[in-house]
């Protein structure tokens, strides 16, 4: 077993960065808070190298990760999400690969297809970029639907079915899809259906003046991302998502994550409320928030911190709202407003000064 201080990343050069090793790999039963805390730190540490000034979107990727589920990115290019990718996938010694969608691009493209072996005189299924742990889909949206829908039960069942037979996808599998907002032309908009099955809505966004020239140095030669090394192994993060399932929610912070999306079903804003999928979509991702916290209980800080990117793409404004040039995040702000905490101990608790990772990460969606 390594010691936490092992998977620290070195930050003293990109050269030391890439001699870097995984922690052996940790059950679900040897994962307490605290080695769950350390190994939650040491990624997003290790991918802040090659990622400057966004250490809330790498946390909040990483929770989606967690989470088992997956983030749309509605980007302008050229703002480092396909190094976000990468240094995930190379923080944890996982296999990742990348899909550049177009018009003519096929389901099998993503997915895989039977070619014929002359040798054996039989079809054989070869397997497509989706069998991979990260999945980046760059410009999901200037594929057509019927490529597009062969995502779906990629992302929500983890396995797809070629030739009349299902294949399982590794673990962690975590898919990270752009859209440019710019360049609409020729482009299919996600429906809603499929937009449900991500569990963040994000935006990297420009990069800070300080954190920009940096970038600019570090990858004046080469990317600085060709030197990162791994701190933990898919193993580990195996280990860290089933522990995630097991911190604690109280029942009035379970009800209080019901009443918010509930409450998006009622508010006269908007023209299309959240689907009972947001309630375990905020369930998870706050217990995943509250375990990198190093903490074992879930508290309502932590729902409504992860509100906004879990709603960005769920609920949708209607008319008049529009025209009023209301956003989603005021409406999401309306809601949180009008809904009533839970009181107790967990209320408290969110209140005492704990770390402000959750309370910034609200501010992460567009």
């Amino acid at each position: 077993m390594a010691k936490a201080a092992r998977t620290r990343p070195r930050r003293a050069s990109a050269k030391e960065r890439g001699r870097s090793r995984p922690s052996g790999g940790v059950s679900s039963s040897a994962m307490g808070s605290k080695r769950f805390k350390d190994h939650f730190d040491g990624i997003v540490e290790n991918v802040a190298t090659v990622i400057k000034g966004k250490d809330e979107i790498i946390r909040l990727a990483l929770v989606a990760m967690i989470c088992e589920g997956h983030i749309l990115f509605e980007d302008v290019p050229g703002t480092g999400k396909t190094v976000l990718a990468r240094a995930l996938s190379q923080s944890m010694n996982a296999s990742n690969s990348r899909i550049q969608c177009t018009p003519d691009m096929l389901p099998g493209d993503i997915t895989g297809s039977s070619i014929y072996d002359q040798r054996k005189g039989s079809f054989e299924f070869q397997k497509g970029p989706a069998f991979a742990n990260v999945l980046l889909a760059d410009e999901v949206n200037r594929a057509t639907p019927k490529t597009q829908s062969a995502l779906l039960e990629a992302m929500a069942e983890r396995r797809i079915t070629a030739d009349g037979v299902t294949y399982s996808l590794p673990r962690p599998f975590f898919v990270l899809a752009t859209q440019n907002p710019i360049e609409l032309a020729g482009t299919f908009p996600l429906p809603e259906a499929q937009l449900d099955r991500f569990l963040f809505k994000l935006t990297m966004g420009y990069l800070a003046r300080d954190a920009e020239v940096e970038v600019m140095f570090e990858n004046q030669v080469q990317l600085s991302i060709e030197s990162l090394g791994s701190v933990v192994d898919t193993k580990t993060v195996q280990a860290m998502i089933l522990y995630a399932t097991t911190v604690s929610v109280a029942p009035d912070v379970a009800y209080y994550i019901v009443d918010l999306v509930q409450a998006t079903r009622d508010e006269p804003g908007l023209s299309l409320g959240a689907s009972p999928r947001a309630s375990i979509a905020l369930l998870r991702a706050a217990r995943a928030l509250a375990a990198s916290d190093g903490r074992t209980d879930v508290y309502p800080d932590d729902v409504r911190a992860v509100l906004l990117p879990i709603m960005a793409h769920r609920v949708f404004l209607n008319p008049d709202t529009v025209l009023r040039g209301e956003t989603i995040e005021a409406v999401i702000e309306r809601i949180v407003g009008r809904v009533k905490p839970p009181s107790g101990a967990a209320a408290a608790a969110s209140s005492s000064g704990r770390r402000g990772s959750a309370r910034k990460a609200v501010r992460a969606a567009p």
